[in-house]
């Protein structure tokens, strides 16, 4: 086992972690707060949201980590591997960047940010109701599209974790 191999195996499972962690939103999480009145979203949404913002550690670990060791593991397989397993490195990077990263800094996070700064406090049910509904969609379909190309990822990693050791 060289740098590649420990590199591969954190890569896979750190990508898989973000994974699992937007599934659970788009399967438990924001299905579970949408039965929630406006102003009850809203500050459900802020409160999870908080914690992330507040750069708990242990998911800034894992979800910083995911993207550092996929560019180091790309940069890596330069000199590890060719052919078919480059190809599913490759794939694992773009798809991973373009399908998980990218649209968690253009999109997700602003509307997290816009949330975020919403006072419910201060705004009346009608406001609430335009603030949620400038934010459910938007976000659940978009945190879909994340989710589908982080399992991707993960299984184009899995592949090429198998096929790494089965040579």
């Amino acid at each position: 086992m060289n740098v590649f191999h420990i590199f591969l195996m954190s890569t896979t499972f750190l990508c898989s972690m973000v994974g699992g962690f937007l599934l659970a939103f788009a399967i438990v999480i924001m299905p579970g707060i949408k039965i929630l009145s406006d102003k009850e979203f809203i500050k459900t949404f802020q409160a999870i949201d908080k914690v992330i913002q507040d750069r708990q550690p242990i998911f800034i670990i894992i979800w910083i980590g995911s993207i550092i060791t996929l560019i180091i593991t790309f940069i890596l397989s330069l000199q590890e591997i060719e052919g078919f397993k480059f190809t599913l490195m490759i794939l694992s990077l773009l798809i991973n960047l373009l399908g998980v990263h990218i649209p968690t800094i253009i999109i997700n996070v602003p509307l997290n940010n816009k949330l975020q700064s919403f006072d419910i406090h201060t705004e009346d049910e009608k406001s609430c109701n335009t603030a949620r509904d400038n934010f459910e969609l938007q976000w659940n379909r978009w945190n879909v599209i994340r989710t589908i190309f982080s399992c991707i990822t993960s299984i184009l990693l899995i592949i090429l974790l198998f096929s790494v050791y089965i040579e």
